[in-house]
């Protein structure tokens, strides 16, 4: 088998786009691209709070797979813009069902990196029936030691600098709980506050996202119609415990016994680190763990990328090229 790594497939565009009501005043956008009636899969975005790009299309073979991807609520172009009312992890599992039932298929593949992989396992943990494979990326079980890592302790002694910029926007009388005070800061009356608070956790992720400095990542980040969304929801995530017990997804690993999965883990993971995808693994025996020993967070690795492209086509059944 040939070293040399995959990249993306071709720019696509959607052959199919909509807004999906799903209630408490949320409407999902989605799209659909590749082959109508192929193999068919849906696309999880990380954050919480993200969203989904042009280049989010591009990880399957067109012509093999029928993709949706979809902005998750307050996220992209869902409405409302940045919405925490009725914005928890089980409501967007549902959402995900909706969408099955909408394009009416019966099972489906379910690709999801960080949060998107949290989300992933939720689902497939609630739906199994309707989970054809899992493939993941930087596995984020949301476990008190995960969300200590990024946010209290772990993540900052390897990315210092970053981590001080982060926390001079909290006053030092309120750096015991970091998450929360940034959290008051991100719902206040003023929209300064709230831009300089958005920005700032932002680009710590930005920063712990990457194995190597990507200034191009950085200025997306800190772009507010981007930030805003990003740490609002993150921030209330991280305070509701993701609406997740303690290691909740790992001790009910065993409703996903039967599905086959593909992890795509960086070795050098500043924000979720190998550990987790390693643990998992432990309890899910139809997974494979790949392990790239160059890459960091982020998707757009090169390792990452290799490693997402070819396991969707694995699962597809296409030839590994160069066999």
């Amino acid at each position: 088998m040939t070293t040399e790594r995959r990249g993306l497939y071709p720019e696509i565009e959607p052959f199919d786009t909509g807004m999906l009501d799903v209630g408490d005043g949320h409407s999902l956008y989605w799209e659909r691209v590749g082959t109508k009636g192929a193999k068919p899969a849906v696309f999880l975005h990380g954050g919480p709070g993200g969203g989904m790009s042009p280049s989010h299309r591009r990880q399957w073979d067109p012509a093999l797979y029928d993709i949706i991807l979809f902005d998750q609520r307050g996220c992209g172009k869902s409405t409302p813009f940045a919405g925490l009312e009725a914005n928890e992890t089980w409501s967007i599992v549902a959402d995900i069902e909706r969408l099955r039932e909408m394009a009416g298929h019966e099972k489906w593949q379910v690709f999801g990196g960080s949060w998107g992989a949290t989300l992933a396992l939720a689902y497939a943990q609630t739906h199994p029936d309707c989970v054809s494979e899992l493939v993941l990326r930087g596995v984020f079980l949301a476990r008190q030691k995960e969300k200590d890592w990024l946010y209290s302790y772990g993540a900052s002694e390897i990315m210092a600098e970053a981590w001080d910029e982060f926390v001079s926007v909290i006053p030092k009388a309120d750096r015991d709980n970091l998450v929360e005070a940034y959290y008051r800061r991100l719902v206040s009356d003023d929209e300064a506050t709230r831009n300089e608070a958005a920005v700032a956790w932002s680009m710590w992720e930005g920063h712990v996202a990457t194995l190597l400095p990507n200034s191009a990542l950085i200025e997306d980040f800190a772009d507010p119609s981007k930030a805003v969304p990003m740490a609002r929801i993150a921030a209330k995530y991280f305070l509701e415990n993701f609406w997740l017990d303690e290691a909740q997804l790992l001790k009910n690993a065993d409703k996903i016994a039967e599905i086959p999965g593909i992890i795509v883990q960086g070795r050098h993971d500043i924000c979720t680190p190998a550990v987790s995808a390693y643990d998992l693994t432990k309890v899910w025996p139809q997974a494979e763990l790949w392990i790239v020993d160059d890459a960091g967070h982020s998707a757009s690795e090169p390792g990452i990328v290799d490693g997402l492209v070819r396991a969707t086509d694995k699962l597809a059944g296409k030839p590994a090229s160069g066999q």
